[in-house]
């Protein structure tokens, strides 16, 4: 199963999280988009989702913490206990064994950023 997992801002647009996810390989192939469960009803992700016809998958603080990500933001670290929520975000939505496939990526406005990852989860 292939996860795009998404960080972003308060300000972020549902254009920020598409630039971020074409900049990232996008969307074909995907089965879900993932962002942390304080975010994941956010109106940009909402929108995204409908856009593409795709699932959202929630993914809770304490997941995100337990991911190890290739990229470490201090200041992501220090806010969110990851280096990087959008490669967290995508590695824990798509289960036990996942790779990432995009480390990630920022769009042009810097608003949002996005990692694909594919694993195991049906």
């Amino acid at each position: 199963m292939r996860v795009a997992g998404f960080g972003f801002r308060q300000a972020a647009t549902v254009d920020s999280l598409a630039d971020a996810l074409a900049q990232a390989g996008g969307a074909v192939g995907l089965a879900a988009l993932a962002a942390p469960a304080d975010k994941a009803a956010a109106q940009c992700l909402a929108g995204l989702a409908a856009r593409l016809g795709l699932p959202i998958q929630p993914v809770p603080a304490d997941r995100l913490r337990a991911i190890d990500t290739p990229t470490q933001a201090a200041r992501v670290l220090a806010a969110r206990g990851t280096g990087s929520v959008a490669e967290a975000a995508a590695l824990s939505a798509a289960g036990p064994g996942a790779r990432l496939l995009s480390s990630r990526q920022i769009s042009t406005d810097r608003m949002a950023s996005c990692a694909i990852a594919t694993g195991d989860t049906p």
